[in-house]
């Protein structure tokens, strides 16, 4: 679903040049959830940002969907990015002056022809799965921080993303907000059998991934395989709870 090739980027000023990523390789399959752990300043957003096609690298390759990004224009990466992929930010970046419902149709309005029922309908449907469907009509100030986080999920399914990216999603909620949200990304992820990649200083979200991304000054340093798979006691203590 996605390969990076000998990846590098430098950030270069007029004093300073900063060799952020250095010769990055990672293929990630269909279907697949990657966890990429690491301290700050470490590269991990900027290999996202990357890897989603919203920044460029200075030298080498990234494939995704068996299309090479390098090549393509601006408007193409948009296309590209309308049509497979979905991002979710840190900070949520959601539209201030818009509702709940128009945040998330918001992707649909400006990609597709679909009548404005039919993106109400598929708006409304993804709130009902993060259980914002009495939250529809209110302003991102009008919500709590995970409410945003709920919406900002939302929306980043609605163009039923094969692969999707998130960055910190739970580094600004508190453990409660994080779990629950943790839960519906991954359980919507299974449910459209979407690759994801998400960006965490959090051991306990990365637990949940099949493969853990180290990464140390701009280098993948260790892989960490099928943690979530090979959990096998979880299905020993199931049978415990039904005894």
């Amino acid at each position: 679903m996605l390969e990076l090739i000998n990846i590098n980027k430098n950030y270069t000023s007029s004093e300073h040049s900063l060799h952020v990523l250095k010769n990055i390789n990672i293929k990630i399959e269909q279907g697949e959830f990657v966890a990429i752990m690491g301290p700050s300043g470490s590269g991990k957003s900027t290999l996202l940002g990357i890897a989603a096609g919203l920044d460029r690298a200075d030298t080498g390759d990234v494939i995704l969907d068996s299309v090479k990004m390098g090549g393509l224009s601006e408007d193409e990466l948009a296309k590209l990015r309308a049509e497979k992929v979905g991002f979710i930010f840190q900070n949520f970046q959601l539209v201030r002056t818009l509702n709940a419902i128009e945040n998330v149709s918001l992707p649909l309005i400006i990609s597709t022809k679909l009548s404005e029922k039919e993106i109400k309908q598929k708006a409304m449907s993804l709130l009902e799965k993060v259980s914002l469907e009495h939250r529809v009509s209110h302003f991102p100030s009008q919500l709590s921080g995970g409410e945003e986080q709920r919406v900002a999920i939302a929306r980043s399914f609605i163009n039923n993303p094969k692969i999707l990216f998130a960055d910190e999603p739970t580094g600004n909620l508190d453990s409660k907000n994080g779990n629950a949200v943790m839960d519906m990304l991954t359980a919507l992820n299974k449910q459209n059998n979407s690759t994801l990649i998400v960006v965490t200083h959090d051991p306990k979200v990365a637990a949940l991934a099949d493969r853990i991304l180290e990464m140390e000054n701009g280098e993948i340093k260790q892989r960490t395989g099928n943690v979530r798979i090979t959990q096998k006691p979880i299905t020993k203590s199931k049978k415990k709870g039904k005894k």
